[in-house]
């Protein structure tokens, strides 16, 4: 179904180490990204067992909607590789990498996975091309992608919010689809419907807080990530009209 294995990966001229986690799935299976759509699951990391280990930080490369029994999800099959740049706590010292993986893996059924992962990363400079493909396979910046523009307006629904995002973009290929998260893991984000009108992307949808109450939602950490056949496109922070 699924197997699992840390890249080593290269250390830094800055004293960071550049790893990856690799997921090689069989046929007709898939997992999902950090924000699954209407029914995945999304991965936890853990990685307190590691040592001489202070942050980490990981680079998703783009997804790919995913139809599953008419809903939508967003995720990845075959082999994915989530590059993870660590800071050590002391530079200059070995880092062992040792995580908990909780994610759902999916074909027809969907089954809950913890995948347990120890490695050792040694102070290599060789760069690995896998981790490097995966790198440039993330979507690119606003500015990398020629936005010009984006504003957002929220306004009350029953129990909630509804948000219309306008973002001026090149078109991204393909029917294009816009994922919106917050940076509050307690709002819960529909899924959002996208159209275009020229150079115009919008996208609108409902948030709730999980617990029914009411919420603000902070602009600045809104995020937009907008999903075309040929690139996609990270848009971080959402001002007003």
């Amino acid at each position: 179904m699924i197997e699992a294995r840390i890249l080593t990966g290269w250390r830094q001229d800055d004293g960071s180490h550049v790893a990856a986690l690799q997921l090689s799935m069989l046929d007709g299976w898939k997992t999902y990204w950090r924000a699954p759509g209407d029914a995945g699951i999304p991965p936890r990391f853990d990685w307190a067992g590691s040592d001489n280990l202070a942050a980490v930080q990981i680079t998703w490369p783009t997804p790919r909607s995913i139809d599953q029994g008419g809903l939508r999800t967003i995720g990845y099959s075959d082999t994915v590789i989530w590059p993870l740049t660590l800071t050590p706590a002391r530079a200059g010292q070995p880092i062992t990498l040792a995580g908990k993986i909780e994610l759902g893996v999916c074909k027809d059924i969907c089954v809950p996975v913890t995948l347990i992962l120890s490695q050792d990363l040694p102070k290599a400079t060789q760069r690995d091309p896998r981790i490097v493909s995966a790198l440039a396979a993330r979507p690119y910046s606003a500015q990398e992608a020629g936005v010009t523009s984006v504003r957002c307006s929220v306004s009350p629904v029953e129990g909630g919010l509804r948000l219309r995002a306008d973002v001026k973009l090149p078109h991204t290929g393909g029917e294009e689809i816009a994922v919106i998260e917050t940076s509050n893991p307690a709002i819960w984000v529909a899924q959002a419907a996208t159209t275009r009108q020229n150079g115009t992307l919008t996208a609108e949808t409902e948030m709730y807080h999980v617990e029914g109450g009411a919420f603000a939602l902070d602009r600045s950490g809104l995020r937009i990530t907008v999903i075309g056949d040929n690139q996609a496109v990270d848009i971080q922070g959402c001002p007003s009209k």
